[in-house]
């Protein structure tokens, strides 16, 4: 059984843990440095990027975070994850994780007013295509040559994206009963998928 980390700071873990344990997963909130010894991977959840940030700093996880990331471990970051995982992002100061060569824009499609919800495909894990809630999103502006997007909506913006063992989603799975991009993540976690 997979140990799955899902930082516990702010934002729906809970949601995500539910969603990890219903795959078999042993997943448990991540609050404090010393929580990521033995992990096989980790969840960034979504919530408020700039909040999350600050406690990153203040619980002393963005030096061990960082580390995680520059060793190529497996981490999923949904939405504001998404902004923490990305080598930049363009409309606000904050220094992100940076293991992902993603440039990303925080709320790309508007404020909390403009949230919305749309299928997307995602060959990645198949048919059929997947509900994806999009809540003060951001988008992906630009990827490196490593990076593959797995997802974009009709205007091009991409939503999903993977490298190496980073799984990075503008949207939030967990708050539909789609377990396939959990899965997705798991199956990276065991080396189960191609790079």
């Amino acid at each position: 059984m997979k140990k799955i980390g899902v930082l516990a700071l702010q934002g729906a873990f809970v949601e995500h843990i539910a969603h990890l344990r219903r795959l078999d997963a042993e997943a448990f909130p991540v609050r404090l440095p010393p929580e990521l010894e033995g992990l096989d991977g980790l969840v960034i959840p979504g919530g408020e990027s700039t909040a999350i940030d600050k406690l990153m700093r203040e619980y002393d996880l963005m030096v061990p975070l960082n580390g995680l990331c520059n060793e190529g471990f497996p981490i999923m970051g949904t939405c504001a994850g998404m902004i923490l995982l990305a080598r930049r992002v363009a409309d606000i100061n904050i220094e992100p994780l940076g293991g992902m060569d993603i440039e990303v824009r925080r709320y790309a499609f508007g404020r909390q007013v403009d949230s919305f919800e749309t299928d997307l495909e995602i060959p990645a894990i198949g048919e059929p295509t997947f509900h994806g809630v999009f809540i003060r999103a951001p988008s992906i502006e630009r990827a490196g040559d490593d990076v593959s997007v797995l997802a974009r909506l009709p205007n091009g913006s991409g939503v999903a994206a993977r490298q190496g063992n980073m799984l990075a989603l503008a949207f939030h799975p967990e708050l539909t009963d789609d377990l396939r991009l959990h899965s997705y993540f798991l199956s990276i976690v065991n080396g189960d998928v191609k790079r």
